[in-house]
Order: C-alpha cells, then sequence, then structure tokens
C-alpha cells in the first residue's frame, strides 16, 4: 500500500494566498485545476499501460533472478530513503509547478533509455536498476511536490473535491491502463512498452507548463539551515498524536505489501504459469476497487466518523492478501485468476478509502509552511522501507522459497492496522484543522 495527496492552506501564511475561483461547491469553472486534472489524468493512463515492462523485461527477457528483482524493485524506491527528507525541505523552499516540471523531462529522458538499448541489443540488469534509480529520484521531487501543491492552486475549501477528482480519474486510467499494457506485450516487446511512460510524463510536463497559480518562493532570509528545516518537519510527524500512529500503521502496511508486489511476477509468471497479460488484467480488475474506494471514502467517514474510517479501512486492507499465497492450492487456473481479481478488489478499495482520508487529513493538521517537509517526512518514514523490504524480499524468497515469502508480507500487512486501532483515531466523528 502506498500514499498520496495534499490540503490546508490558513489566511496570513507566507507563501500561502487565498485565490480566487468558482463556488467552493464545484471546480468546474477553474481552468488551472482542470488544466492539472486533464494532464495528470491522461499521465497516470500512460504510465500505467507502462508499467508492467521493467519487470516483465527483467522476468522474461533478461532471466533475472529473485535477488535480482528484488535489487530492481529497491532501486524504484531507494531514493526516497537517501533523498527524500532534504527534498521536504528543499521543495518548501522552490516553486512547486517548477519542480514537477523539471522531474517529468527528467523522467522522460531516462524512460527512453531502455527501448535505445534493447535496439543496439546492449541491454543489461544494471542498465534496468540505473533507470529505475533515476526516475524514482525524480519522482521523489515530483511527488512531494504535488502533494504540497493544490492549496496553491484551489481554496481551502476546495482541496477535498479537487484531491477526489485526481484520485479517482487516476483510479480510472488505472483499469485500461494495465490490462491495455497487457494486451500490448502479445503484440509489442516489453522494452517498446516503455515509450508509454515517457510519453506520459511528458504529457504531465505540457499541461503544468499551461497551469498557472499564485505560489510565491518563500524569502531567502525565511530559509532555515537544511539540517534544523529537515528536523523540524520529523519533529512535527513523529510528535503529532494522529500523525505518529498513521505513519508507523502505512510503514508497516508497506514492507508487508512490498514484500509481496516484489514477488508478483514471479508468482504470476513462472508459479502460476500465466502469461503478462493476465499480470495486467489482475491490476485493472484491482483498480476498479481502487474506484469505489476513491468515490466512496467521504460518505463512508461522514457515515461512521472521519477519524474512524481510517482503523476500519486498515483493518480491512490487510486481510484479502491471504488470499494471494493460497492461488497456488487453486485447483485451476480459472479459480486462481478469480482468487487474484478478488484479493486486489478488496485491498484497492480499503487501500484508496485509507489514503484519501488519512492524505486530507494530514494535509488540515499542517501550517502550510511545513507541508513540504511533513509530506517528504511522512514519504521518507512509509517509503524510505521498501528498497529494504524488497531487498529483504528477493533475499527471503531465495532462502524459503516465493510462497513462504508472500506468507510473511501477508502476516505483516495484517498487523500494520495495530497503531491506528488503538490510536484517538478510532471513535473519532470529526478531524481536526490546524491552529491558525
Amino acid at each position: 500500500m502506498t500514499n498520496e495527496a495534499p490540503e490546508d492552506l490558513p489566511d496570513g501564511t507566507p507563501g500561502a494566498s487565498v485565490l480566487p475561483g468558482p463556488p467552493a461547491a464545484t471546480l468546474r469553472g477553474h481552468r488551472d485545476f482542470n488544466r492539472l486534472w486533464a494532464g495528470e489524468s491522461l499521465s497516470v493512463f500512460c504510465k500505467e499501460i507502462g508499467q508492467l515492462a521493467l519487470p516483465v523485461v527483467a522476468v522474461a527477457l533478461l532471466d533475472a533472478t529473485t535477488f535480482q528483482v528484488g535489487v530492481l524493485n529497491a532501486a524504484s524506491t531507494a531514493a526516497f530513503l537517501l533523498v527524500g527528507l532534504p527534498a521536504g525541505a528543499w521543495v518548501d523552499r522552490w516553486l512547486k509547478r517548477r519542480t514537477m516540471i523539471a522531474a517529468d523531462l527528467v523522467r522522460v529522458a531516462v524512460a527512453l533509455v531502455v527501448p535505445v538499448l534493447w535496439f543496439a541489443g546492449a541491454l543489461a540488469m544494471w542498465h534496468l536498476y540505473a533507470v529505475a534509480l533515476v526516475i524514482g529520484a525524480a519522482s521523489v521531487f515530483f511527488d512531494v511536490s504535488y502533494q504540497s501543491y493544490l492549496p496553491f492552486l484551489v481554496r481551502p475549501d476546495q482541496v477535498g473535491a479537487a484531491n477526489s477528482r485526481l484520485e479517482g480519474t487516476a483510479q480510472i486510467a488505472r483499469i485500461g491502463g494495465p490490462a491495455l499494457g497487457g494486451l500490448l506485450l502479445k503484440v509489442i516487446s516489453a522494452p517498446v512498452l516503455m515509450l508509454s511512460d515517457a510519453v506520459g510524463y511528458l504529457a504531465s510536463a505540457i499541461a503544468l507548463l499551461r497551469v498557472r497559480d499564485t505560489e510565491v518562493p518563500t524569502a531567502r532570509a525565511d530559509h532555515d539551515p537544511l539540517v534544523t528545516a529537515v528536523a523540524e518537519g520529523l519533529r512535527f510527524v513523529l510528535h503529532h498524536e494522529l500523525l505518529r500512529p498513521i505513519t508507523l500503521c502505512t510503514s508497516l502496511s508497506n514492507i508487508g505489501s512490498t514484500l509481496v508486489n516484489t514477488l508478483m511476477p514471479i508468482l504470476l509468471l513462472r508459479t502460476l504459469g500465466f502469461e503478462p497479460w493476465v499480470l495486467g488484467l489482475v491490476f485493472s480488475v484491482g483498480s476498479v476497487g481502487g474506484i469505489l474506494g476513491a468515490l466512496t471514502a467521504a460518505r463512508f467517514a461522514r457515515v461512521i466518523g472521519e477519524g474512524t474510517v481510517i482503523p476500519v479501512s486498515a483493518v480491512v486492507f490487510g486481510i484479502p492478501c491471504v488470499l494471494l499465497p493460497l492461488t497456488v492450492h487453486a485447483p485451476n487456473h480459472a479459480i486462481a485468476v478469480a482468487m487474484l481479481l478478488v484479493a486486489e478488489f478488496l485491498t484497492s478499495w480499503s487501500v484508496l478509502t485509507y489514503n484519501v482520508t488519512q492524505v486530507s487529513m494530514r494535509q488540515r493538521v499542517c501550517p502550510p509552511r511545513l507541508l513540504g517537509r511533513m509530506n517528504a517526512s511522512i514519504r521518507f518514514l512509509v517509503w524510505g522501507v521498501m528498497p529494504l523490504a524488497a531487498l529483504g524480499s528477493g533475499l527471503l524468497a531465495g532462502q524459503i522459497g516465493v510462497v513462504p515469502t508472500l506468507w510473511v508480507g501477508t502476516a505483516i500487512g495484517v498487523l500494520a492496522s495495530l497503531p491506528v486501532v488503538f490510536s484517538p483515531l478510532r471513535g473519532m466523528r470529526t478531524l481536526p484543522d490546524a491552529p491558525a
């Protein structure tokens, strides 16, 4: 499980402003948000088409071992561990839209490396590691900026609607993208599919170039030393009674899901003997659950409470993973596929419900001047564990096997809910806002 989004903007805060625009009830006439929305929707769709490319190249074309697959997965998230914390401090100093554009252009260039080297007959595993590492580093800066950007584009009372719209359309893209990518792999090679990634990043950059906002850079005189700035963000997260349990829950969940997801291509393509398109189908059907999660999160929160929905969804998202290692005992391929689809659907619904609620909450309780550092600190703590878990997944699978490692990941995912279950969030009807 991973997490995303943005919010909060009290008056009188440096770098913040009250934005003119349409009534709070609608974003229909907000031209700049709609440009961002259109560009990111197209970008996500293209990236979802190409997301199968790297693991399929590694497993099917370069005969990667379980350890090499673990290293590849670790490389894609290592940047959150290596530069995640200072990235937040830098993003708080930089203009976020320009940072996202620069990150997108770097990712366009790097995504083209794989097809070029493949056609040259020179592609090797270390090239995939390097590509994953650089794209991951650029993604750190893009994601931290993206999570902190909406408060500078729409009014505070529009942020929740904007987040839901962005996440809802992203989930729609995730339905068709992986399935189409899997089908395309039947007629084109996996390295060529990487071109879709490049198109997606380019679409995002072009859309952002057309967006206008009112963010202004913070004055140099307000810049604390980097270490001081980073420490302030970490302290805010670790000392906050609501952010701390959410961070621990998400971190444990990401350890479990990384152990599982790292081995998913090997489980499906080798252990179960499926073709790559089945992997795309599983991801696509799972995204239907994600759409429902994005669409129903707000209503679900109103019914059981904004705080309560977080531990409830956290409990739910660990349980369906039990079906994944059980697929090896399915009597036939049809039942195995059905089990995979049910697991992905339920997990995606609960993860999106959890994410939409907790991300909006953490931006509501955070002062705007700390948004970048708060998001980067959480990303460091919840995504920094992922490269270590990916390496551990490859090593553990080599020692005890793929299926036993899946059981370990599933157990961690089930236990991940405990920090939020035993927190003030349980029974909380309304989440607090940041002090003015």
